[in-house]
């Protein structure tokens, strides 16, 4: 049959396909910034109709209007990863948590411990040989099309077409709604922050002419960016690609000339960030997504030579142990792919995990390092995983450091308000080691 007479045969309103789903059925949406906007907004107009809908989803940057306290019962939103909008579902108990490694989730939607029933996509419009693309979110999306009974896809001309293995033929789709509108975006990270630049300009020279970088969003990754300008030939493999990158690459700084695997290519598995990131990802042959199980699998990571993790944490003990998904036994935000990236990038040859995070919060009375957890504080990174941690005050490489000279090392990178208590409560809590 022709593309043109499947895809005309199942265009429909958004009321027409958002009345297919039913009460009890699982949805999985198109991640982050990716969300169908508009096909969420119609099912919610629903809600009256509809009792214990679940909606699992990986990193919510969108409205999360099922995560509202007045939609308790009717949506249940299970989380693989907290945003703004569902962090306080999440917290009260109204939603879910669901610790998961990044990599693991296509596994999981297939074995079918997380349930698809619904898969809620965004895409362009067909080609013109019948293929869809997924635009900014390709991690799991094909997987969610491939298990769902049931996909509706939302087609925006806005979206931009994202080169990789981002391409759906229409006849994998059953309901498609036209309907443009502009996708989510990020905004930039205005202002400088001291703390920032200095753990910046610390990580920075841990990076070398030819390495292969990891690294998200936020004020230490566009604090690293700003001391790069002398390196050469770097290369990008990533969960996220967003607008920090693109001054390196237009200055030939980012080109993947000494990348091991995907050779001059940036590998991602989503993109998020503003208007004019989508602009510049569009049809652009150096930016190639592909599906998470791929971008996270930690053999594939491990195959770039030279591969540089960098990962954000909240707290870390003087063991080493990582918290980066909580704060105390609250969650704040989700596991992701930071085991996925410090451990290939430790399997890799040359390779080098490293964490950061400020010394102190909240204006600087409290440590983030700490010499020991919270009870019920969940580890996020294992003491065995973890080799460079990097605050303002320094690099602390614990990568075959015992116990004390752990302690000692990451004493020395803790704000000095605070080094004298955490020697004090290492020798009272580690009593037995130290004796």
């Amino acid at each position: 049959m022709d593309w043109k007479k499947i895809y005309s045969e199942r265009v429909m309103g958004a009321e027409e396909a958002v009345a297919k789903i039913r009460s009890g059925d699982a949805i999985i949406p198109t991640h982050a910034a990716g969300e169908p906007r508009f096909l969420i907004g119609k099912l919610m107009e629903r809600a009256d109709e509809l009792e214990g809908v679940e909606i699992w989803q990986g990193l919510n940057q969108g409205d999360a209007p099922y995560a509202r306290e007045e939609y308790a019962g009717k949506f249940i939103n299970i989380s693989f990863f907290l945003g703004r909008n569902n962090r306080k579902c999440i917290q009260s108990g109204q939603g879910e948590f669901l610790p998961i490694h990044f990599y693991a989730q296509p596994r999981a939607i297939r074995e079918g411990k997380i349930r698809c029933d619904v898969a809620m996509i965004h895409c362009t419009p067909p080609d013109e040989n019948g293929y869809v693309n997924m635009g900014l979110s390709c991690d799991q999306t094909r997987v969610a099309v491939e298990t769902a009974k049931l996909t509706i896809a939302q087609v925006n001309s806005l979206l931009p077409h994202v080169n990789g293995d981002t391409q759906l033929h229409v006849s994998e789709i059953d309901c498609f709604v036209e309907h443009d509108e502009e996708p989510y975006e990020i905004p930039l990270i205005a202002g400088d922050d001291p703390v920032s630049e200095q753990i910046g300009y610390n990580i920075s020279t841990l990076i070398d002419d030819g390495d292969t970088l990891q690294m998200g969003q936020g004020k230490i990754p566009n604090a690293i960016l700003k001391y790069l300008a002398d390196k050469k030939d770097l290369g990008i493999h990533t969960e996220v690609f967003s607008d920090n990158l693109i001054p390196l690459i237009e200055a030939g700084i980012v080109n993947g000339a000494k990348k091991t695997i995907n050779k001059r290519k940036i590998i991602a598995t989503f993109v998020q960030g503003t208007k004019d990131l989508y602009r510049y990802i569009d049809r652009n042959d150096m930016i190639c997504l592909k599906p998470v199980d791929y971008t996270n699998d930690v053999a594939i990571i491990a195959q770039n030579d030279h591969m540089v993790a960098i990962n954000s944490a909240i707290e870390v003990d003087l063991m080493g142990q990582v918290v980066a998904d909580s704060i105390g036994r609250k969650t704040f935000s989700g596991v992701g792919g930071q085991l996925d990236f410090l451990r290939g990038a430790e399997q890799s040859k040359g390779g080098k995990p490293i964490i950061a995070l400020p010394a102190t919060a909240k204006g600087g009375t409290i440590s983030r390092i700490v010499a020991v957890l919270a009870p019920g504080t969940p580890v996020t990174t294992s003491r065995q995983d973890v080799h460079y941690i990097v605050t303002e005050y320094g690099i602390a490489d614990l990568f075959g450091a015992p116990i004390r000279a752990r302690a000692k090392k990451l004493i020395e990178i803790a704000a000095p308000q605070f080094r004298a208590g955490l020697e004090e409560d290492f020798h009272n809590y580690y009593r037995s080691i130290d004796a």
